[in-house]
């Protein structure tokens, strides 16, 4: 596709819960500081020790909804799409017209972990919910009667949600998209994590030698997506300017160690965006802290990037909130918009001992100037999906 023909598709609000806060600044804030940590997580650490997570603070905004006691991953989504319409300044007739695409990969799959039959925390005999209701439940309480779509394609799940987004501007379906990704903590991923011996007991620390796994955590973070018209007047973030996406079906858990499906995503996401690596300011990776991941992707990268790799700095989000599993990659497009909209790469929590076999460009010692405004947002997830975008901080 011509990039000069691609119709603009602005962010114009954001909207985040996590670990680090309820709203979008204290997001920001947290970053800046490198505040977050996992903590035990009740009910769990006791039986499985190194089963952790970045857990959102008691107090911190979980919206209610009028439509029945949503669960946890929805209360976090109600309060970060309605931050992000109070940020877009969005007028009533643009709600109402509105689409919503959230992606997650647990839904409210907590909520169903007790038993069936009336125990504490299950929902009864004959009380059966559906899991994946969080887009639903977000378009009920808004009042949006625009196409509702949830994705749940694992830990990709928000990066193929904002293609769906950006698809539904284009072909002219909808002119504001809420887009998001909402994930609450969970006992079952968890556990199951810690059976496959991927969980990190101490920390989630992505590139480091002594990295032992992953560490998940919990949140939502949305984006109101619009298109040109429809967001004219209004201060923008920047653009979504390319993604792409792939499967490389190599293996129900594992990354395919030719990292040939990552390679080409990123390079699909840069030829719709009319950019090249040279372009690029920034890249937050997927960047787990599982050994093969971390490693896979660093190769990726050096093939991507070329004779700018060494020169093109990272910014290793999980480090801070852990990996927000079917949100990841929305926590992203997040973070791509503010640091567009700041100018500067915070700097990357230090690594105890940097693994010679990543060797990417981690800034660690204050931030850093974004260099070019641009961009690029990697999600990969079991089952060999892979999800790229390139965000534009520049005004066209």
């Amino acid at each position: 596709m011509d990039p000069s023909a691609t119709p603009d598709v602005l962010v114009t609000g954001i909207g985040a819960v996590s670990c680090l806060g309820g709203t979008a600044d204290a997001f920001w804030a947290g970053l800046q500081a490198a505040a977050g940590r996992p903590t035990a997580v009740p009910g769990l650490t006791e039986r499985v020790p190194d089963a952790l997570a970045y857990q959102v603070p008691d107090g911190a905004p979980a919206a209610d909804s009028a439509h029945g006691a949503p669960g946890r991953a929805t209360r976090f989504a109600l309060s970060a799409a309605r931050e992000a319409v109070a940020d877009a300044g969005l007028e009533p007739h643009e709600i109402t017209g509105a689409a919503v695409v959230i992606g997650t990969a647990g839904g409210e799959g907590g909520g169903r972990e007790g038993d069936h039959t009336g125990g504490s925390e299950g929902t009864g005999a004959g009380a059966w919910e559906p899991v994946f209701s969080v887009a639903a439940t977000v378009g009920a309480e808004l009042g949006t009667f625009g196409p509702n779509i949830s994705v749940s394609n694992a830990c990709a799940a928000s990066g193929y949600a904002l293609s769906v987004a950006v698809d539904l501007i284009r072909r002219g379906e909808a002119d504001t998209v809420l887009l998001g990704g909402a994930e609450g903590i969970a006992r079952v991923p968890l556990a199951s994590f810690s059976r496959l011996g991927a969980a990190d007991p101490e920390t989630c620390r992505p590139f480091d030698a002594e990295r032992r796994g992953t560490v998940f955590g919990e949140g939502a973070a949305v984006l109101v997506l619009q298109s040109a018209e429809a967001a004219a007047g209004r201060p923008a973030y920047g653009r979504l300017l390319g993604s792409a996406w792939s499967c490389d079906a190599h293996h129900p858990t594992a990354p395919d160690p030719g990292g040939e499906q990552p390679v080409r995503v990123a390079r699909a996401a840069l030829a719709e965006a009319g950019r090249t690596p040279g372009d690029l300011g920034c890249v937050i990776p997927h960047g787990t802290g599982t050994p093969q991941n971390d490693v896979i992707e660093s190769r990726v990268l050096r093939e991507v990037l070329g004779d700018r790799a060494p020169a093109t700095p990272l910014f290793s989000l999980k480090a801070f909130i852990g990996h927000t599993a079917g949100a990841a990659a929305a926590f992203a497009a997040v973070t791509a918009a503010l640091i567009a909209r700041h100018g500067e790469i915070p700097a990357n929590i230090p690594l105890a001992s940097p693994d010679p076999e990543c060797p990417v460009l981690l800034p660690q010692d204050g931030p850093t100037p974004l260099e070019h405004p641009n961009v690029l947002v990697n999600a990969y997830a079991f089952g060999g999906s892979n999800f790229s975008l390139v965000f534009g901080g520049e005004a066209r």
